[in-house]
């Protein structure tokens, strides 16, 4: 037994939102991420990553798709010069302050009784139930979100807004002067956060976060990483995703466990993220362990029982 939970490691200070309560630990920012390899060297990074090994065990490490290409390949490099399973480096399409949302679920998640490849694996899971979106002044440079040249017409009038979703669905509508228009939201419980660019965010708390239900809605430091993931420094960000727990808890307990056959670790969806080795097809696995689910299931958002379409 390790003395502390599964490492959740980040790539940037902007990627770690304050713990919701004492049990919830922070994640680590890895410095051969944030700083260049001149001033900090590769030996310098593999001590880093052997710390956090030697004191948890096991490290997740979330890595934004947008970031430099160099980003991702000095973490495999780390991975592959220490010759360590006990790493996983999982890449994610979020938005900056839809990431920063999933890692402080991850961190949440690493207190409970999942082991490290359930944990790791559970970031595709969890990455399906985050509305991340923005309200953004232009989307004339947006290449991440697919835009109609209408919209790329609109965007050059002058006070133009759009509202845009990212995941899961992509959307965008254009904002009118009343405000009347908004997105399509989760049909379960959620909090809202946003953190303001150079927008005023009064569409985001008072139009949007009323019509997805939200239970909460509060203010974050907007990300550095923001304005260059939506092309535009003039936006509001949010991202709305589930608080309790006890729900995300039971979200990812209620999906298939699998062995990974290569490297033992337990699974959940169809490839390891630890060793990125896929699930054998259904007909050559073993039939998995009979497992109740308790009363407080039925917080459940729908179709949580399975991985969401396009996650497996």
């Amino acid at each position: 037994m390790y003395a502390l939970p599964t490492a959740i490691a980040v790539t940037g200070p902007d990627l770690v939102l304050p713990s919701p309560d004492r049990h919830t630990p922070s994640a680590a920012v890895l410095q051969s991420a944030v700083r260049s390899p001149r001033s900090y060297s590769l030996d310098q990074a593999l001590t880093e990553m052997h710390t956090l090994i030697e004191h948890h065990g096991y490290v997740v490490a979330l890595c934004p798709a947008s970031a430099p290409a160099s980003v991702a390949q000095r973490l495999h490099a780390v991975r592959s010069v220490l010759e360590s399973d006990r790493i996983a480096i999982v890449r994610s399409d979020l938005p900056p302050l839809g990431l920063a949302v999933l890692a402080l679920q991850l961190r949440q998640l690493s207190v409970c009784d999942f082991s490290p490849g359930v944990l790791a694996s559970a970031a595709r899971l969890l990455s399906h139930y985050i509305y991340a979106g923005a309200l953004l002044g232009s989307v004339a440079r947006l290449d991440r979100v697919p835009v109609t040249l209408q919209s790329h017409a609109k965007s050059w009038v002058p006070g133009a807004q759009f509202a845009v979703l990212a995941t899961p669905r992509p959307e965008l509508v254009k904002v009118s002067g009343g405000g009347e228009a908004s997105l399509p939201g989760p049909g379960f419980g959620t909090r809202m956060l946003y953190a303001p660019g150079q927008l005023a965010s009064a569409w985001v708390t008072e139009t949007l976060a009323p019509a997805w239900h939200s239970t909460g809605v509060a203010e974050a430091r907007l990300p550095a990483e923001s304005a260059r993931w939506w092309a535009t420094g003039k936006l509001v960000e949010f991202a709305a995703a589930i608080p309790d727990i006890s729900v995300l808890y039971q979200l990812v307990s209620s999906v298939r466990r699998d062995d990974c056959h290569w490297c033992g670790l337990e699974l959940i969806g169809d490839r390891c993220a630890f060793c990125a080795a896929p699930l054998p097809p259904p007909s050559e696995r073993p039939a998995p362990p009979v497992r109740a689910l308790t009363r407080s299931a039925t917080a459940l958002p729908r179709a949580a029982t399975a991985l969401p379409r396009g996650a497996t």
